[in-house]
């Protein structure tokens, strides 16, 4: 309960009887013009005002919102609830785990380490499409997931024992993303806080970046690090300054033959261009209304690929109807809607709130589209795919064309079935992620435009591996009812599980005489999904370049087989009668869509599938699962070790220390993603992290990912900055893990992991020197862990990405950026460098400097006549808040001292 009540805002509001105590925003001069997102955050700051954390003043200047002004008010938004995937939240576990164990070794109880704030996690990101093209792969996959990830399991199993307020929802159930917006959101929170039953915004932090898909159901959430997300569950509030919002009007409708996914591609672009990292991005306007919520939905999930923090939608009669739809209780229904009016929450079209920016997009001028090779924000005119497929593959191949197109055609041997291989052809036809699994639209086109196809006697290509993994068993159902399935299964188009598979990295091997026919000719192999990242090296190491496309055109891809083709004058066969078949004969009539999709699903669906969700399957119910108050580490365990964060921790600070004399593990370029600095996909053998297994004892078979091996701190070290793709410039030419070893004379080649164990040998600290935007992408924390466990003190960049930047402090890492208007470049840093970090000693006495001073002199290993360079970095400790947790030597180390201290 609220400590303090400034303006008088408790009030009671009464809805069915029961009586909920509420905090009036509208007590609070300037709440009317306030965007939905902020008037949110203003309810959360009037109900935990407690005269320290949250103050009447940031209350007060919350209401007098300045939108033109550049944020600079910090304040403490407590989300309701945390929300996590297991490859994110297994990490978030063995912290809290250890967390235990530490907090017992400095005085405290350990049973003190509870979730605060209820946490959920959902098991998505571990099934791999191993076997795909057949009726038993889907029962296969989730096989091998068990036998890979039993270890992970049971210990998740004995954390939903041993913590408070933490539910799992088990394997194979459907992707955390559409689990939350059919299920877990409540829109209207309800809580007995203090003996007092509170009502309030549902809000929340996820330990996935598309935790932001909510915000189409008017829940306002983003993505942060588990590192944030552990803070959080322990009762810490999220430290932010308040927002720029982007206003964004949407006007006229989706014209026939465009899809959700082309829509949310090109607000994509737009929004990219426009510039809105750290910032929330809301739709208002009268087109609101009819945009309905599977695609309001869609449009929030790709938040992270604009670069806002948000992407909200409001209250209205269309949240209301999903959720009924979706079966939650009419009790529920009718809370939210008494809540959302009586606290100025419910979306009127007539009133235009302000906002920092303003864009417009007609829905009627959406064209379809695609975006690739290798970043969302690049979207294609589908009719210009051909023409741009053909000007970036020489980028990715110096082969001599043929009839204007690089060419490199080698006849496989596929089992007995022989077809020629050349770049572009599609590898990988995947109908896969969050963004477009929930969206009955898409997914019902997809579903039809394969029975279309299949009326027309069309064949996928014999070297398209094709899988289906929806987001939820809810997805199957209407499948099946609408007598869709069979045409999906007869282009093989199978259901392969239901998880996050290709989009992040879990496409699973393409067939081997495929795999060994591309790396002995180094083809430049394409694959098409409808997800949200596209990132280098990310969903499968066979594969250069890679598409997003809606689920009707990952079908028609799969149809034509290469990405060097033309819809519109190139056909994908011949009917039984010979004629040219193209793709405007088999699209999907918008209007029968929508007939397929009413006669196909209905509520029972939802809570018949909901119904015992947190249950699992009998693999789930019959794992052997630990007790206790605190876990018993397997010294033998390669999934689940206790890490080394807290060993020698003290209760007293240890000061902060400038930093002399460090190397540089590695000079990276622009958009450096969260996929290049953190383990994720596949381990390869002669890898540290593969050498390390196979000095373990497991087969390479058994090496899974590095996603399911978060839990292991080992392995992880070992695969970060580990990319297969990743550009070190330290070297000429090397994609890879590699660095240069100045420890060793003449500074060889070597694995960054190795490199960093000989650094930490000689006590050296080290530094990683980067362009724009480094960090982008998943909220992935060992992205921060791994570089502050390989020694690394301080990342100096042009600018960060707002997650990454945060989790580098969370992890005792300081981010600095080069004096505005230079680079590694203009400076004349090569790398070579000894790096000295002078003024964090500031922090010290209270004061977070604005800048430090940065003295690259030459080495050895230097060019001869190099000089050295001296330059202020800007320190981006942005508020109090980081910096509290920087000078404890991370977040978890600050909540440990809190904990006991109390």
């Amino acid at each position: 309960m609220s400590a303090v009540n400034s303006f008088g805002a408790k009030d009671v509001l009464n809805v069915d009887g029961t009586d909920y105590e509420i905090f009036r925003i509208d007590k609070v001069d300037g709440y009317e013009k306030l965007p939905f997102s902020l008037k949110v955050l203003l309810e959360n700051l009037l109900r935990t005002e407690d005269g320290a954390n949250v103050t009447a003043e940031q209350i007060s200047k919350l209401g007098a919102w300045n939108p033109n002004a550049e944020p600079d008010t910090e304040i403490q938004f407590t989300p309701a609830r945390v929300v996590m995937q297991d490859f994110t939240g297994v990490p978030c576990i063995v912290d809290l785990a250890t967390m235990r164990e530490a907090v017992k070794d400095l005085g405290g109880d350990p049973e003190s380490i509870n979730p605060l704030a209820p946490a959920e996690l959902v098991i998505d990101h571990s099934v791999i499409a191993e076997l795909f093209g057949n009726d038993d792969a889907f029962e296969r996959n989730v096989e091998i997931e068990y036998q890979r990830n039993g270890e992970r399991y049971q210990f998740l199993r004995w954390g939903q024992g041993a913590f408070d307020d933490f539910k799992v929802v088990p394997p194979g159930t459907g992707i955390v993303h559409q689990v939350n917006i059919e299920y877990l959101a409540r829109v209207t929170f309800v809580r007995e806080v203090g003996g007092v039953l509170q009502a309030y915004p549902d809000t929340l932090v996820g330990t996935d970046s598309h935790t932001t898909m909510v915000n189409g159901l008017g829940v306002l959430g983003w993505g942060v690090g588990g590192i944030e997300a552990e803070a959080a569950m322990l009762g810490q509030p999220v430290s932010m300054l308040i927002p720029k919002v982007v206003g964004f009007k949407l006007s006229g409708s989706i014209p026939a033959g465009v899809t959700a996914t082309d829509v949310v591609l090109t607000i994509t672009d737009m929004l990219r261009q426009q510039g809105v990292v750290g910032k929330f991005v809301e739709f208002y306007g009268e087109g609101v209304g009819q945009v309905p919520l599977a695609n309001r939905a869609t449009i929030g999930n790709m938040s992270p690929e604009f670069g806002s923090t948000a992407a909200m939608f409001p209250i209205d009669d269309e949240t209301l109807n999903f959720l009924r739809f979706t079966g939650r209780p009419e009790s529920q229904v009718r809370l939210v809607e008494a809540y959302a009016k009586e606290q100025k929450l419910w979306h009127d079209p007539s009133v235009e709130p302000s906002f920092s920016e303003y864009l417009e997009l007609d829905l009627s001028t959406v064209v379809p589209s695609i975006a690739g090779p290798s970043r969302p924000q690049d979207r294609i005119e589908l009719t210009e795919s051909k023409d741009s497929f053909r000007e970036t593959l020489t980028k990715f191949t110096a082969d001599a064309p043929v009839d204007g197109i690089p060419s490199n055609k080698v006849s496989v041997d596929n089992n007995g079935e022989v077809f020629d291989l050349d770049h572009g052809y599609v590898g990988i036809a995947a109908i896969t992620s969050c963004t477009n699994t929930s969206n009955p639209s898409v997914m019902m086109a997809a579903g039809i435009l394969a029975r279309n196809a299949v009326e027309k006697g069309l064949k996928t290509k014999p070297w398209v591996k094709t899988t289906l993994a929806p987001g939820s068993k809810v997805v199957t159902e209407y499948y099946n009812k609408s007598g869709l399935t069979e045409s999906l299964d007869e282009l093989g188009f199978y259901l392969v599980g239901y998880g996050c598979t290709t989009c992040i990295g879990n496409s699973g091997p393409l067939d081997t005489p495929v795999s060994e026919a591309i790396n002995e000719h180094d083809l430049a192999i394409t694959s098409v999904l409808s997800g949200n990242r596209n990132f280098e090296g990310r969903i499968n190491p066979d594969v250069k370049m890679n598409y997003l496309a809606s689920p009707p055109l990952v079908v028609a891809y799969a149809l034509a087989g290469t990405m060097d083709f033309d819809f519109e004058t190139q056909p994908l066969g011949q009917d039984s009668d010979g004629n040219d078949v193209y793709l405007k004969d088999i699209w999907p009539d918008a209007a029968e869509v929508q007939r397929v999709i009413d006669e196909s699903i209905d509520t029972e669906m939802y809570t018949s599938e909901y119904g015992s969700v947190f249950d699992g399957d009998e693999r789930w119910r019959s794992l052997p699962t630990p007790t206790g108050a605190t876990f018993e580490w397997d010294d033998e365990s390669t999934y689940v070790r206790k890490p080394t964060y807290f060993d020698g921790m003290k209760l007293e600070l240890t000061p902060v220390t400038d930093i002399a004399g460090a190397r540089v593990l590695a000079k990276l370029g622009d958009s450096t993603t969260t996929d290049h600095i953190s383990p994720a996909g596949s381990i390869k053998a002669d890898s540290p992290a593969g050498q390390y297994l196979a000095e373990k004892g497991v087969e390479r078979k058994d090496f899974n990912s590095y996603g399911s091996r978060r839990g292991n701190h080992e392995v992880m070290i070992r695969g970060t900055f580990a990319n297969i793709r990743l550009k070190n410039l330290l070297l000429d030419g090397v994609e890879g893990g590699y660095t240069r070893d100045f420890t060793q004379e003449g500074g060889p080649q070597s694995f960054i992991y190795d490199a960093a164990q000989n650094y930490a040998a000689q006590d050296t600290p080290l530094v990683v020197i980067a362009g724009k935007e480094y960090g982008t992408g998943s909220s992935r924390d060992w992205a921060a862990k791994g570089t502050s466990l390989l020694g690394v003190k301080a990342v100096i960049t042009e600018s960060f990405e707002r997650i990454h930047r945060s989790n580098l402090i969370g992890m005792g890492v300081v981010p600095l950026q080069f004096p505005a208007g230079e680079t590694v470049d203009s400076l004349g840093l090569d790398g070579t460098e000894e790096f000295s970090i002078t003024g964090l000693t500031e922090l010290n006495n209270g004061v977070t400097p604005k800048t430090v001073r940065v003295v690259a002199k030459p080495t050895a290993d230097s060019p001869e006549g190099k000089e050295t360079v001296e330059f202020d970095a800007i320190v981006r400790i942005d508020t109090p808040g980081e910096a509290d947790y920087y000078r404890n030597g991370g977040i978890l180390q600050y909540v440990l001292r809190s904990l006991v201290t109390k």
